[in-house]
């Protein structure tokens, strides 16, 4: 049986001025799950879902709802820039798809808190016309940059991203990413590339979230 998210839609949608007053990062954090609870996460007793991997899982993230959210993606953007701004880094961005809403989302805090951070799209292929190029942002060598992408589980987008960056003799200062599935060792995967890797949000802590909302429900309807 397929279970979503156990949507509650009653949610106090906080107001964006308690984001820009420099908010509890805590508390931005827990609304932040709650988003992606809601909008980006499927469970079911059997494994049903088929991962990129070839694998398949009780469980299943797409972030792309919450990242295109104008709440979800605000949250995302403060709580990463809010990692980096002390890291003296230049660049932030990732392996297109799944890293571009982010990556905007912290360039665009960065602007609007006076320590602009530029982005950059690294693509999956060179494009094939105008002027060849695998990643798209004005960077020098020597820079350094953080890697940003939605979802780990084995990690091989982000690396990808990684040694794309490392070719054009740029430094990953750290890796940040939304969600970090817990498994198929992804986050060690990452790390023989970048020993810094951060995730915003766990799968345990969603389950977890999950597990409490549905015994609420259950509570209810008793």
């Amino acid at each position: 049986m397929l279970h979503p998210g156990v949507r509650q839609d009653n949610i106090h949608r906080v107001e964006t001025s308690y984001y820009r007053s420099g908010g509890n990062m805590e508390a931005m954090k827990n609304r932040l799950m709650e988003i992606i609870l809601d909008k980006s996460f499927q469970y079911a007793e059997e494994p049903i879902f088929k991962l990129v991997s070839g694998g398949v899982s009780n469980f299943y993230f797409n972030c792309k709802p919450t990242m295109l959210d104008p709440e979800g993606k605000e949250l995302i953007g403060r709580l990463i820039f809010a990692e980096i701004r002390d890291l003296e880094v230049s660049g932030i961005g990732g392996l297109e798809l799944g890293s571009v809403p982010i990556s905007s989302a912290v360039s665009l805090i960065s602007q609007l808190e006076g320590k602009p951070i530029r982005e950059f799209i690294v693509r999956k292929e060179r494009k094939d016309h105008g002027i060849p190029a695998k990643m798209e942002g004005e960077f020098a060598p020597g820079e350094k940059v953080v890697v940003v992408d939605d979802v780990i589980t084995t990690g091989g987008s982000t690396i990808k991203a990684i040694e794309a960056v490392q070719d054009l003799g740029l430094t990953v200062a750290k890796v940040i990413v939304l969600v970090d599935r817990e498994e198929m060792n992804g986050r060690e995967n990452i790390q023989k590339l970048c020993p810094e890797v951060e995730a915003l949000i766990k799968r345990s802590e969603v389950m977890q979230l999950y597990s409490k909302r549905k015994a609420q429900s259950a509570e209810r309807k008793a």
